[in-house]
């Protein structure tokens, strides 16, 4: 049986998540090297050199005036704002913790969705996403004593990335997904140029940077095009959970790379979001089932 469009979103969003989550490792691991507004630019570099060849080869480039258009410029604005302050936050905070606090934005991006565009969604996603943000609760132990400055900003990243979301659902079909992805890397790296003297200026960065920013160049072009083409594709209440998945990643990877190990309550609180995400998936192709019996005239089998 042919996939859904909701759930190719989400397959998508999955393979969007673990991208994104190794290029947060590659920049926490250079960041004892250079600040973030020279992250941004360096692999900004990279990435403007791969997807503007993409494009060219794609025939996917369109006049700059594109990115007058409303929906494309608060995406610009919203990429920029969540890249700055979830990358200061990834740099003081453990990797696990900062994903953990990110977990939040599927509930954020749902309640825009059910406001602003006024998609459907049921009970029982609704009830899954809730669960979700339950184990997200239980990960970050909100609280006096469980919040820093950082934290916060990584919870205005989740506000950035909200906009950012929303408003690639109404960009027009007719701009390629590429075009976007040129947009977004050209504006954010030039955002890291501006806050590179701010922050303390250049320095020269070793060999063994470069090339894993060269890496994380290819990994953001793979995340931005599968994210992109995800919110494009299925109801954004229902790829949304499938953010979850870059907890595990974020859990696995700062074990391995950084040596953090997760406490009973971070393992309790990624089983539940794990769960509800299996649980959303499984939902959506019930419902893609029911719809496609009822289009056949045939009773919904299963329900």
């Amino acid at each position: 049986m042919a996939l859904s469009p909701n759930v190719r979103g989400s397959l998508l969003m999955a393979v969007s998540m673990a991208a994104f989550t190794v290029v947060d490792t590659i920049t926490k691991a250079v960041s004892s090297e250079m600040n973030i507004g020279q992250v941004m630019l360096v692999r900004g570099l990279f990435a403007i050199l791969l997807v503007a060849a993409f494009a060219y080869q794609q025939g996917a480039l369109r006049p700059l005036r594109t990115l007058m258009l409303g929906p494309v410029a608060l995406r610009v604005l919203g990429e920029i704002g969540g890249t700055i302050s979830f990358m200061t936050a990834l740099v003081h905070l453990p990797l696990a913790n900062t994903s953990a606090i990110l977990q939040a934005l599927p509930l954020a991006i749902t309640l825009g969705a059910a406001v602003i565009f006024r998609e459907p969604v049921g009970w029982r996603r609704w009830s899954a996403i809730a669960a979700g943000f339950i184990g997200v609760l239980i990960i970050v132990r909100p609280g006096l004593a469980g919040f820093s400055q950082f934290s916060l900003l990584a919870l205005v990243a989740v506000a950035f990335c909200a906009l950012r979301d929303l408003a690639t659902r109404r960009i027009p079909a007719k701009i390629p997904s590429l075009f976007i992805t040129l947009l977004t890397a050209v504006t954010v790296t030039t955002a890291g140029g501006v806050i590179l003297v701010p922050l303390g200026g250049w320095t020269p960065p070793s060999t063994g940077a470069l090339g894993l920013m060269a890496l994380a160049a290819v990994l953001l072009l793979i995340g931005y095009q599968c994210i992109i083409m995800a919110l494009r594709t299925g109801d954004i209440s229902a790829v949304a959970p499938f953010r979850y998945s870059a907890l595990l990643w974020a859990m696995m990877l700062g074990y391995l790379v950084f040596g953090d190990v997760p406490d009973a309550m971070m393992v309790t609180g990624a089983s539940i979001i794990v769960a509800s995400g299996l649980y959303a998936f499984y939902r959506e192709r019930i419902r893609h089932r029911a719809v496609a019996a009822e289009s056949s005239g045939l009773p919904p089998d299963g329900l």
